[in-house]
C-alpha cells in the first residue's frame, strides 16, 4: 500500500509566506473564487465553507494565533484574516491503493507464486518463473473415477499468452476425456482421448479467450496407462530405475510436424532462439491459439502402456522443467530421495527438489512437476 505523504508545516514557512503584502493580496483574490461565502461573512456563516471539511493535516493560520503570525501583520486593511485562513485549507488527496500483485489478464487479482498438492497416490509442485507476472501453469488430478480407486486422470497444462486457456483446460479436460472413455470400449480408448481433447479445444474457442496451452495427461484404467500430449509438456516413466519417455515434444522443427504445417499452407521460421510456426509460436500443437488453428492443431498423440510390477512412477512436467533437466537425471533424483517405498512426504519433497534444480540451472519459466506412484493403481 502506498500513501501520499504530506510534509508538516512550520512557523518559519508561515512567517515568510505573509511577510509580503503582495502575496497576501494574491491569496485574497484567490479566496474570492475558492470560498463558498464572502470574506466579510460572519463567523456563523463560515461553517458551510471548506473550513468545515476535516483533513489530517492543515496549515491553519488565524489572527488569534500570535505564535504563527508576526507581531505586526503587514496585511492590507481590506484583507480579512479569515480569508487567508480559508484559502490555505486544502483537502488531503485520497489514499492511493497499489495492488499487491498483478494478474496477466487484469489488475488487482492476487496470484499465488506456488501451487502444490500432496496425496498418497501422487504429489505435485508448481512455481512461478522469474519472467512471469503470474503463474500460467495449471494441473489437475482425479482419483477414484466412478468409485474405482484404481482409475484416475492426471494432467499438467502450460499456458502461453496468459493463464486462461490452461485454467479452462485444467477444469474441463478430465471431464471431457472421462466422458468419452465411458462411452467407448477399451479398444477405442485412443479415439476417446482424442475426442476429449478436441471437445476441450472447442470449448476454449467458444469462451473467446486468447492464448493457448500445452498439455500432457495420463489416464489410468483397468491396469493400463494411456499418456497423451499436445505441445512440449512431457511424460517420463521410470521402469526399474530406467527413464522411458512416453511422449514426444511437438515442436515445429520435428520433420513430420514441419511437413504437416507446410502442406497446409503455413511456414516455420527461426527467430528469438527457436523454430516458430508463422514466426510466432514455438510449439506445433496446443489447446487454443485460434489465430493459428490452421497449423497449430489440438489433436494429441497417445501411447498405451500396461502397468506392471517393474513400473515405479510417472513424471509429468512442463517444459520449464524439461528444458533444464534430462529424463534419466530426473528419474535418478526421485529414486534417490524416495527409495522403493515412495512414501507421501518423500514424494512431495522430490517434486520440490526437481523444481528447484531447474531454477538453479537458469530456468525462468513456470515449472510444474507431478510424480505419480503407479503401484497405487495395481
Amino acid at each position: 500500500m502506498c500513501a501520499v505523504a504530506v510534509p508538516k508545516t512550520t512557523t518559519t514557512m508561515t512567517n515568510s509566506l505573509f511577510s509580503s503584502p503582495k502575496i497576501a493580496s494574491l491569496l485574497y483574490n484567490s479566496s474570492l473564487n475558492y470560498c463558498c461565502s464572502s470574506p466579510s461573512s460572519s463567523s456563523s456563516s463560515s461553517s458551510s465553507s471548506p473550513r468545515s471539511v476535516s483533513s489530517p493535516r492543515k496549515l491553519h493560520v488565524s489572527a488569534s494565533s500570535p505564535s504563527l503570525l508576526p507581531s505586526t501583520p503587514q496585511l492590507p486593511p481590506s484583507v480579512s484574516p479569515l480569508a487567508v485562513d480559508t484559502v490555505l485549507k486544502r483537502k488531503r488527496p485520497a489514499r492511493i491503493n497499489v495492488p499487491q500483485s498483478i494478474d496477466f489478464i487484469g489488475f488487482g487479482f492476487e496470484q499465488p507464486e506456488v501451487m502444490e498438492e500432496e496425496e498418497e497416490e501422487y504429489s505435485v509442485y508448481c512455481k512461478r518463473g522469474r519472467r512471469r507476472i503470474a503463474v500460467e501453469d495449471r494441473f489437475s488430478a482425479t482419483v477414484g473415477i466412478q468409485g474405482d480407486s484404481r482409475q484416475a486422470f492426471f494432467g499438467v497444462y502450460d499456458g502461453h499468452g496468459g493463464a486462461k486457456v490452461a485454467e479452462i483446460a485444467a477444469k474441463r479436460m478430465s471431464e471431457n476425456v472421462i466422458d468419452q472413455v465411458m462411452r467407448r470400449t477399451d479398444s477405442e480408448l485412443e479415439e476417446a482421448i482424442k475426442d476429449g481433447y478436441l471437445t476441450t479445444d472447442r470449448e476454449v474457442s467458444e469462451e473467446g479467450v486468447s492464448g493457448g496451452a500445452c498439455c500432457v495427461a495420463a489416464l489410468i484404467r483397468n491396469g493400463n496407462l494411456a499418456v497423451s500430449n499436445v505441445g512440449d509438456c512431457r511424460a517420463v516413466l521410470s521402469r526399474r530405475g530406467k527413464a522411458e519417455a512416453l511422449t514426444s515434444d511437438h515442436r515445429p522443427c520435428r520433420e513430420d510436424e514441419r511437413n504437416r504445417i507446410e502442406n497446409s499452407g503455413g511456414y516455420i521460421d527461426y527467430c528469438r532462439g527457436a523454430w516458430r510456426v508463422q514466426g510466432t509460436l514455438a510449439v506445433s500443437r496446443a489447446i487454443g491459439d485460434d489465430h493459428l488453428k490452421q497449423w497449430v492443431i489440438s489433436e494429441p498423440e497417445t501411447r498405451m502402456v500396461k502397468i506392471e510390477d517393474d513400473c515405479d512412477f510417472l513424471i509429468l512436467a512442463s517444459d520449464g522443467f524439461w528444458d533444464k533437466v534430462k529424463n534419466q537425471e530426473a528419474v535418478d533424483i526421485v529414486q534417490s530421495l524416495c527409495g522403493v517405498e515412495m512414501e507421501k512426504p518423500k514424494l512431495f519433497a522430490a517434486c520440490k527438489e526437481l523444481a528447484a534444480l531447474s531454477t538453479s540451472r537458469g530456468s525462468v519459466d513456470d515449472t510444474t512437476v507431478m510424480i505419480i506412484k503407479l503401484s497405487s493403481f495395481l
